[in-house]
């Protein structure tokens, strides 16, 4: 018998239970491209966030390793990441957003919500928050003033985290709900206007 889930007793967003459950083998290839990139990113996170904590704890002093580790994950965020988002919210959000309204998954009120509101929104935030840190970093290293270079560094850590955290947990509601969701609603048809063969 699976463990039941509680709104005051969640799960966490990385431990290894299944929600819905993710069947890997029985999902769509789209959908599997999706969690396989996924899996690029999830380590490249975990990269970014080690880099982010030895910074802190070194005193805010850029080390090789560190400044790789920074460059590195920037870098994969604009090359990999946003045209990863691109192409969720290309045809694939907007499809399964009809599909989620009809299936009744959705907020009541004059525009339904869905889960594809939640996930375009944390979109938003990823660049925010990345952009945020990126130039809080550069910034950082500019100032003369050793009490503000600190406090800049220290919000950059403090939004670097927060992306991270942002991207784990949003990896995890797709993978565990919005796809095992997108495996039951969507059509042979809507599949391949995703995939642009239809």
């Amino acid at each position: 018998m699976s463990e039941e889930f509680s709104a005051m007793d969640p799960p966490g967003a990385y431990d290894e239970e299944r929600i819905l459950g993710s069947d890997y083998d029985h999902m769509n290839g789209f959908l599997q491209s999706l969690m396989d990139e996924h899996k690029e990113v999830i380590e490249k996170v975990k990269n970014f966030d080690e880099a982010l904590v030895k910074f802190r704890e070194s005193g805010f002093a850029f080390t090789h390793e560190i400044d790789l580790a920074f460059n590195s994950f920037f870098v994969y965020f604009d090359e990999h990441i946003l045209p990863h988002n691109r192409k969720e919210e290309r045809h694939y959000f907007r499809i399964l957003h009809e599909r989620l309204i009809e299936s009744g998954e959705h907020g009541k009120g004059d525009e339904p919500s869905t889960a594809i509101d939640l996930m375009e929104d944390d979109h938003t935030k990823f660049v925010q928050l990345a952009s945020l840190s990126f130039n809080l970093l550069g910034l950082g290293t500019r100032l003369k003033d050793l009490d503000s270079r600190v406090m800049t560094f220290d919000l950059a850590f403090n939004t670097g985290r927060e992306l991270t955290e942002l991207l784990r947990l949003h990896i995890f509601r797709e993978d565990e709900t919005l796809f095992p969701l997108s495996q039951q609603l969507l059509t042979v048809e809507d599949f391949q206007i995703i995939n642009g063969t239809k």
